[in-house]
């Protein structure tokens, strides 16, 4: 696995998780994760949040890097877009408290090892990919 080593340990074990299962497991374990997505700190109001507008679902991402050794990511998809909801929960659980350095090293196509191309839209997966890149950009903007 070409990026296992340039990933978070949460993150990677994400990934691990992924590349143990296949074809309609993978999507299950999406739904899971999805279900899993944490809720917003109730001083955390969307409107506050910054917009993806790469997803195909509503989607809405905060970034605290008030601490650069503790990065905390909120996120915020209806229930209705779990697709949506699973790549957010991904990030929250692979990314979330993790250093700035360490969420910058991450490999931008990181999401290709889950192995979700054959079963999800690139439509869909470029979403994902724009979470990265906005979480990236906010903590270069910081």
């Amino acid at each position: 696995m070409s990026t296992a080593s340039t990933l978070p340990e949460p993150l990677a074990e994400v990934v691990s998780d992924f590349q143990s299962v296949q074809g309609q497991e993978k999507l299950q374990l999406l739904l899971e994760l999805a279900n899993e997505l944490p809720a917003l700190p109730a001083e955390l109001e969307q409107a506050a949040m910054e917009p993806v507008p790469e997803c195909q679902s509503p989607l809405f991402l905060h970034v605290d890097a008030g601490d650069p050794d503790r990065v905390r990511l909120y996120f915020s998809a209806p229930a209705e877009a779990p697709t949506t909801r699973g790549f957010a929960a991904i990030l929250a659980v692979g990314l979330d408290e993790q250093p700035v350095a360490d969420i910058l090293a991450v490999p931008d196509d990181f999401y290709s090892d889950l192995g979700l191309a054959a079963l999800i839209s690139p439509l869909r997966l470029r979403g994902m990919s724009a979470m990265l890149a906005r979480i990236k950009r906010r903590l270069r903007d910081a």
